[in-house]
């Protein structure tokens, strides 16, 4: 059979969205996801609940993933960035079978292990 004879399988910004932040949370020295004041915003305005850090863009058989993290004090930041591109690329091709075609990474701060950052909180 076809492809237009079985039907379109799409996957979901947020489902892509979700799989990449999980990926990256379980990354060893990332200590945290970083939203930002511009995805704030966007939730406020928009209602819907995005995963915290993550952007994506999803097409039929591609994905390009924008991460915002912060990572742990005295683990090379260099090191840590590839590892977390590497953990999101295999997480979601696998999951997904979309190819990946860049994670990007950007360091917004740096947790200090006697403190937790206050995004690691979900319920006090």
């Amino acid at each position: 059979m076809t492809e237009e004879q079985q039907g379109l399988i799409r996957i979901s910004d947020d489902v892509v969205a979700t799989i990449a932040g999980l990926a990256a949370l379980e990354t060893p020295g990332v200590a945290a996801m970083s939203g930002g004041i511009s995805e704030g915003l966007a939730k406020r305005l928009s209602g819907r609940n995005a995963q915290k850090g993550v952007s994506v863009e999803v097409g039929q058989l591609e994905a390009a993933i924008d991460l915002r993290i912060v990572v742990q004090y005295g683990i090379p930041i260099q090191e840590v960035g590839r590892r977390l591109q590497d953990n999101v690329r295999e997480a979601v091709e696998n999951m997904t079978g979309l190819r990946v075609v860049e994670v990007n990474v950007k360091v917004e701060g740096v947790a200090f292990r006697d403190e937790e950052p206050e995004e690691a909180h979900r319920v006090k």
